[in-house]
């Protein structure tokens, strides 16, 4: 039977066991209604903002929802209790493909399906005992969200950052429809049709982030982020430093046909050793240059080269030998002055840079395998080292075979060549970036629409700010065919121009669900129960510069270049349209990815069908067992093995800790008062040793090292309370709280549990504890005594022994002179003050 008292804190009749069942629902109930976790920005204490990133609602949580989660959670209450003001939002990225494909199968409209998926997640990170502010809840797909993500559009539009151009798209020839790349089989069929899919040109909205590309680069000095993910960030935008000029086309004999075409190296002081070029099949020269006797296979190899998917396109574990075709068209090498034939390759993309390569064989490998494949001539243009036994050479060494560049080594015949381009007048210095411009244009219907019509006489025109949000009508049809039902509804189509009031056709593509998730950040700052704080702005500037850029932002490495990139480019982009301040440059200060869990080898997905659900668990071990056992397993930023997780030997763990803290309970009995014992003295080191380092470990993510010595300081106190002297009451009721406060973030139902019981009032609004200084200064240290690496005693030594008397202590040990008996050692190989190895 439960009560409420006076201060609003939970309780119940002493139970004299440990039932997690039904203590849980009572706290994760009284953390709503006390609205524990709940900020205003105007809070005065110092703010915090914890982030985990916002979850696809499939239904209910997986275990990689329950690591991902419990993480952030153990940091908001551990921030709180350290005295901060703690924002801890959460949302869901509601708009994708899954729920229209959903619709499409059972006719359920997406809104429905979406509604009824959140709710299931909402519960399942309610039970797992997230303390979260439910009042900034934001939804992709509420109007509120889509309008602000039109006006962000919008906004990007009037700046220059949004324009329309045409793309290759995936297009199903039987279903008539664009594909997303994830429903295109890997053997380039459609998911739905089975048709081969086709490559053909759309016109496509685009975010012109390449505007960014170098700052992108340059800030991620700002930033906290585990090394692989700046890495990984770095190579995506792909700054490389060379030079750009035009290649003349030519006859065989070197005369000239008078079109040219551009390309970029890294490498321009290689420009003797070319020997062929590439163009991409797309590329705009093709059908003009291409000869008659070579026109029906050049069309051939275009038509498979679009049939193609990009990342096979790029992939390089595919053979080269039928990856090219010659269009018997030929350019002048202008530092040779030699006509080199002109190929088709499908790893060159129109998309990529100038669409077209120069190739050097001998200074690249791919052009080296690509020539051997066609019988192309290699020509080097470095010299390799005398023990050099590869093919293509692509380090320093003196130039060959480049007459005026010949001698010099590859930086200085680098500036050279770069320098004769210029003179020439045929090329310049140039920076490039393999960044491209974000394509966000979803041929999908639940997705935010892209507030844009066209009319006849004014063109393309941007809706006005007081006519959003467009949202999707819901009265539409879920074809088969996959078609996006606004494509066909007339009633969402036809509209008036803003411009001159005539007849005009709204967009019918939606945005790429990334969109929602590149601002989602800020919206939770705007947020406030069912609307935002300011009607003009989704968010107040003011309030972003206390919160952003986010303190601790967590989620999973998939999203290591995408997401984060896109956050980066928003963040960005809004600060120099004066929309955020004008100092935030980065949404993220720091990072952490978690490691993925794996079942039978593999990570746990929903399309893989091997998903473990946490709700039988919560409804028997109960949530805490489930948080520390996968706070307890790896360090947090490894992979798991799902069967190396102990439920129970977490909920064991917990029952002891109950045991020793429920009051009245049958471990403790008796207890002494007066003088405390060496014993109880040593407790009371441990416990102010337990401080400080659960405080370090939580500190630097090693929250497995935490769980292990709770542990073990529970293992202390049950020897302890057991000895022969029992245990002196003051030092024992301090130890428990101790612990108690320290596992309130990691298992906050159990903690709130019995600090109500023995004290009254609720453990998450008590302060962090802090180890006395005094109480860490060690008056000895347990040496380990080693003979031949195994151990033969252990003795007490003070922390600051020298090594010689380290090693004269362990030698004068009689089971240690019994050991190595008259015999002198060999070695002794000497740790002081942990470890003395003797070795005889």
């Amino acid at each position: 039977m439960s009560t409420t008292p006076s201060d609003g804190v939970p309780t119940t009749a002493e139970p004299p066991a440990y039932v997690p069942t039904e203590i849980e629902p009572r706290w994760q109930q009284f953390w709503r209604d006390d609205r524990t976790y709940e900020v205003d920005n105007d809070d005065p204490r110092p703010h915090y903002y914890v982030l985990s990133m916002y979850p696809y609602p499939s239904g209910a949580a997986h275990m990689g929802h329950v690591r991902n989660y419990t993480f952030g959670d153990l940091i908001v209450r551990y921030r709180t209790m350290g005295g901060h003001a703690v924002l801890s939002p959460m949302g869901f990225d509601s708009f994708g493909l899954p729920a229209e494909n959903a619709a499409i199968k059972t006719g359920v409209h997406p809104r429905e399906f979406t509604d009824a998926r959140i709710e299931e997640l909402r519960s399942s990170l309610l039970r797992i005992g997230g303390g979260y502010d439910w009042r900034r809840e934001v939804k992709s797909h509420d109007p509120d969200y889509i309008r602000w993500s039109q006006w962000i559009f919008l906004k990007f539009y009037e700046a220059g950052l949004v324009y329309r151009r045409k793309a290759q798209v995936n297009w199903d020839p039987v279903d008539q429809t664009v594909l997303a790349n994830e429903q295109v089989l890997p053997d380039g069929t459609a998911d739905r049709s089975g048709a081969v899919v086709e490559r053909i040109d759309l016109e496509q909205w685009f975010y012109k982030i390449t505007d960014y590309a170098q700052q992108l680069l340059d800030d991620l000095d700002q930033v906290e982020w585990p090394q692989r993910v700046v890495t990984q960030q770095r190579n995506w935008v792909g700054r490389s430093e060379g030079a750009e000029f035009d290649l003349a086309v030519c006859d065989v004999d070197g005369g000239p046909t008078g079109e040219s075409f551009r390309v970029f190296t890294t490498r321009p002081d290689t420009s003797f050793g070319m020997t062929f070029c590439v163009l991409a099949p797309e590329h705009e020269l093709v059908d003009s240059i291409v000869t008659d006797d070579r026109r029906a296979d050049v069309d051939a190899f275009r038509h498979q080269a679009r049939m193609t998917s990009e990342i096979d396109r790029l992939s390089t574990e595919r053979s080269l030998d039928k990856r090219g075709c010659f269009t018997g068209a030929y350019a002048l090498n202008p530092f040779t002055q030699r006509p080199v034939p002109v190929y088709l390759a499908d790893y060159v993309l129109a998309t990529y840079g100038t669409g077209a390569i120069m190739a050097v064989p001998g200074g690249d490998q791919r052009d080296w395998e690509f020539a051997k494949a066609y019988g192309l001539e290699i020509i080097r243009t470095v010299q390799p080292p005398e023990d050099f036994e590869g093919e293509a050479y692509t380090d320093d060494g003196p130039a060959i075979n480049s007459e005026w560049l010949n001698g010099l080594d590859v930086a200085a015949a680098k500036a050279k060549a770069i320098d004769w381009l210029v003179d020439q007048g045929i090329g310049e210095s140039k920076v490039t970036y393999r960044l491209r411009d974000w394509l966000l244009s979803r041929q999908r219907f639940w997705g935010c629409p892209i507030p844009m019509v066209y009319c006849e006489g004014c063109g393309l025109q941007p809706v006005p700010e007081d006519q959003l949000p467009v949202l999707a009508p819901d009265d539409v049809e879920f074809r088969p065919t996959g078609q996006s039902p606004l494509t066909f509804h007339e009633g969402f189509l036809n509209t008036t121009c803003p411009k001159c009031g005539g007849a005009a056709r709204r967009e019918t593509d939606t945005m790429d669900t990334f969109v929602d998730s590149s601002w989602y950040y800020l919206a939770f700052v705007g947020r406030r129960g069912d609307s935002y704080d300011g009607r003009e702005m989704p968010f107040r500037k003011e309030d972003i510069a206390e919160w952003l850029p986010v303190d601790q932002y967590i989620g999973g490495a998939e999203h290591a270049v995408l997401h984060l990139m896109y956050a980066r480019f928003f963040t960005k982009a809004l600060s120099d349209l004066g929309l955020v301040p004008s100092d935030l440059r980065e949404p993220f200060k720091r990072l952490f990815t978690q490691g993925m869990i794996r079942l039978a080898g593999s990570k746990m997905s929903k399309s893989k069908g091997n998903l473990v659900a946490p709700e039988e668990i919560l409804d028997h071990q109960g949530a805490d067992a489930l948080r520390l056992a996968q706070l307890g397993l790896k360090p947090p930023q490894d992979d798991v093995d799902w069967e190396d997780v102990s439920i129970d030997g977490a909920l064991r763990f917990l029952g002891r800790v109950w045991r020793l803290g429920v009051p009245g309970g049958d471990l403790v009995g008796e207890t002494r008062s007066g003088l405390q014992t060496p014993a109880d003295i040593a407790i009371d080191r441990a416990r102010h040793a337990l401080i400080a380092e659960v405080t370090n470990d939580f500190e630097r993510w090693s929250y497995n090292t935490a769980v292990a010595k709770y542990m073990t300081f529970v293992n202390d106190l049950y020897r302890w309370v057991q000895s022969d002297d029992g245990a002196h009451g003051p030092t024992l009721e301090s130890s428990i709280d101790t612990l108690l406060l320290l596992m309130a973030p990691a298992t906050p139902h159990i903690a709130a549990e019995l600090w109500q019981r023995r004290n009254g009032g609720h453990v998450h609004r008590e302060p962090w504890p802090v180890a006395d200084p005094a109480m860490l200064v060690q008056d000895s240290v347990t040496m380990v005594v080693q003979v031949n690496g195994k151990v033969r005693d252990r003795v007490e030594v003070p922390p600051d022994i020298t090594e010689s008397a380290a090693v004269a202590t362990a030698l004068a040990l009689p089971k240690i002179a019994e050991q190595i008996g008259a015999a002198a050692p060999r070695k002794v190989i000497a740790r002081p003050p942990k470890l003395i190895n003797v070795v005889v």
